[in-house]
């Protein structure tokens, strides 16, 4: 199975109903290809030499694909702005910043390519139950693009005060989406770690090399140090990490409460994930998904439901962790979000076809193509379907994992004066 062989083989259109009535802020509609949205966002600010984050958006859009999101610019130029690789159409004025609850739906034209006889009658019996039914709404794995080789999330030891070890995860841990520069500039960390003066002299100019430049004055001072990366990237970790929790402690509900007979496992870097197959009938289990959310785990949120907190202490326990230290104590302007996530995901207007592929086809091998239309609502992972859907992996949606290729889009990175503890 092939996904994504051309940008338009996954077409990603996001809706909203944001508000267009006059105010300091420009709207704007974003189309792009060949391109992620930081590094859209880094070019716009470029162009128009505007600050790093002037340029707000509800959420990132897939570099392989062709994608249209919506931004706005606190006093931005009211004009368009045109790329080879994206489109930028001045839309009004609006009164505040297009954030995440401003996005009302996404809209997905995928297309699969090279399925044999076996994926596609797979395919054809999944995608009944879809239309009847839905899918568990995991969290898929471009959330957990930050996730090195250890495997060890950058947040758990930061939670833990373990400082050190964080930052080590977050600039130095290799990481499979690494390109090749990047893989230099860690292994120069790893090799001299504590040697800061050394890395400093060896790193290419980054936001990294600004961290390190830190630890030449402070060599010690891992608190004070991993404050220094970047708040986006922050945001990222704690949000992988979280994402985490809340996928395996669904899928251990639902192996407890699902038979054996009645479920399946979609592959994940969070391990297998339950899901339910087309034998499980909702109206006769001990369990019903419809209209069933749970929060996302962390400090602030104060109790948990009680009959599934017996399913998340055993993921904490492995990590050496209690509820109470899913938090940072440090810096204080970093938090673990909170809310609830709908564990039943419906899919919206669905519609399919088949045909031969014939990019993929030979005469003694033939292959067929699936052709997907549906909507997804905000936060929703469209490649969690073509799981579903085929039982593979989408090896060809990896470079949309985050990795630390977003540190490559900054020059040397002024340091505040932080005063070391």
């Amino acid at each position: 199975m092939k996904l994504k062989s051309q940008p338009e083989d996954f077409v990603v259109d996001e809706l909203t109903d944001f508000q267009v009535t006059g105010g300091s802020f420009a709207f704007y509609r974003l189309e792009k290809s060949g391109l992620g949205t930081p590094e859209v966002a880094q070019a716009i600010s470029s162009t128009w030499n505007l600050p790093r984050d002037a340029v707000q958006h509800g959420g990132l859009k897939d570099r392989h694909a062709q994608t249209t999101q919506h931004v706005t610019i606190y006093r931005g130029p009211q004009r368009n702005l045109e790329d080879r690789s994206f489109l930028l159409t001045y839309l009004g004025q609006a009164n505040r910043h297009f954030v995440a609850k401003d996005i009302v739906a996404n809209r997905f034209e995928i297309t699969l390519r090279g399925l044999n006889s076996e994926t596609v009658q797979l395919a054809t019996e999944r995608l009944k139950n879809l239309a009847s039914g839905g899918i568990i709404n995991y969290f898929d794995d471009q959330r957990f693009g930050s996730l090195g080789i250890s495997n060890q999330f950058i947040a758990q030891p930061w939670c833990m005060g373990d400082y050190e070890r964080a930052l080590y995860l977050a600039i130095a841990e290799p990481n499979v989406h690494d390109r090749p520069r990047e893989k230099e500039q860690k292994q120069i960390l790893r090799d001299n770690w504590n040697q800061w003066i050394v890395c400093k002299d060896r790193l290419d100019r980054s936001h990294r090399r600004s961290i390190v430049t830190f630890l030449c004055d402070h060599p010690t001072n891992f608190k004070r140090a991993i404050a220094l990366l970047r708040p986006d990237l922050r945001s990222i970790y704690l949000a992988a990490f979280q994402s985490y929790l809340w996928n395996r402690w669904v899928s251990n509900i639902l192996e407890a409460k699902i038979p054996s007979d009645q479920r399946t496992t979609i592959n994940s870097l969070c391990g297998d994930l339950i899901v339910p197959n087309a034998s499980f009938n909702q109206e006769n289990a001990n369990i019903q998904l419809s209209n069933w959310s749970l929060p996302l785990p962390s400090a602030r949120q104060k109790s948990y439901p009680a009959d599934t907190v017996e399913y998340l202490m055993p993921i904490l326990q492995d990590l050496q962790m209690e509820p109470h230290q899913i938090r940072l104590k440090f810096p204080r302007d970093t938090f673990f979000s909170r809310g609830e996530r709908a564990v039943w995901l419906e899919i919206k207007d669905i519609q399919h076809s088949f045909q031969e592929d014939e990019q993929s086809s030979s005469a003694n091998s033939p292959r067929s193509r699936l052709d997907l239309h549906f909507s997804l609502p905000r936060g929703a992972y469209a490649t969690m379907i073509v799981k579903y859907l085929t039982n593979q992996d989408s090896p060809d949606d990896q470079d949309a994992l985050l990795s630390e290729e977003a540190m490559e889009l900054e020059t040397d990175t002024t340091l505040k004066d932080i005063e070391p503890t």
